[in-house]
């Protein structure tokens, strides 16, 4: 994940009502065709709140914030992205950037 860039973890954390749970996930499985497709990300993933089953977070690993606020949100991809995701804009609890650490562990 670590670049010669100082690349950036967006966290977006949503509060997402049961009945509207399915058009959310369809929203970003959408959405992550246009982040998959932009030179400025690195990787995203989704996750579910098991204790709290209307709480999604949502991580984006950009290249750097420059890109991501200069490169991603002023190209024609973010139009798109964002008219996916737009129903949901409201739901946002936080939405802030993150510095990766080197404090890193997975099994793989």
């Amino acid at each position: 994940m670590i670049s010669s860039k100082n690349p950036s973890v967006e966290i977006i954390r949503y509060a997402i009502p049961e009945t509207q749970h399915s058009d959310f996930v369809n929203a970003y499985t959408a959405a992550g065709k246009l982040l998959q497709s932009s030179p400025y990300c690195l990787g995203f993933e989704l996750i579910k709140g098991v204790d709290e089953p209307n709480n999604y977070i949502l991580t984006i690993c950009w290249t750097s914030i420059e890109e991501h606020l200069n490169g991603f949100r002023k190209s024609k991809a973010f139009g798109e992205f964002f008219n996916l995701v737009r129903p949901f804009y409201n739901n946002i609890q936080e939405m802030k950037h993150y510095e990766p650490t080197n404090l890193v562990w997975r099994k793989e």
